[in-house]
């Protein structure tokens, strides 16, 4: 008779629930790492930093959805400066992967739309990677996929609901 405090058999007592719990976190915690290996391997392949790259997935999510993107707007997103989101743009454009163009309706404003090269790079870089994410989840059952989306909500609103630190909140 095996040990019920060895690990080998799981029963439905607390601890084994929380030794699942923690080996999933744990699973997460690596997935997490990779992924952030991952983006900073793109970034430093094309050359950009974090927001640089933010701003050029912001920009072709939009482009697909048809919207027109201010840099007032990106500014929002990124949670930096009006100052900082003209210095990306600049970058940016230098590096010819975004253009600074008239906005269609508002004569005062302007737009920032990506370039063909820009998605086209893009593309390139991450093409195989979210062929190979794919591949990885695409056999997955209807009820295992509901599963794992239901887990990453919880989650997710796990990690929306952490407080900023006593210093954040007052400065």
């Amino acid at each position: 008779m095996a040990d019920s405090d060895s690990g080998y058999w799981y029963g439905t007592d607390a601890d084994a629930r929380r030794r699942r719990a923690v080996e999933l976190l744990q699973a997460f915690r690596l997935y997490r790492a990779s992924e952030v290996a991952m983006r900073r391997r793109t970034r430093d392949s094309m050359a950009m930093g974090e927001n640089d790259l933010l701003t050029l997935r912001y920009l072709l999510k939009a482009e697909r959805e048809s919207r027109l993107v201010s840099p007032a707007e990106l500014s929002r997103y990124l949670g930096v400066s009006t100052a900082s989101t003209t210095a990306i743009i600049d970058r940016l454009q230098k590096s010819n992967h975004v253009e600074r163009r008239p906005h269609p309706t508002d004569r005062r404003s302007i737009v920032v739309v990506p370039t063909v090269e820009t998605d086209d790079e893009v593309r390139r870089t991450l093409g195989a990677m979210h062929k190979r994410l794919l591949d990885a989840v695409i056999d997955m059952t209807p009820d295992e996929t509901r599963i794992v989306i239901d887990c990453l909500e919880r989650m997710q609103h796990a990690v929306d609901e952490v407080e900023p630190s006593h210093a954040e909140a007052q400065g």
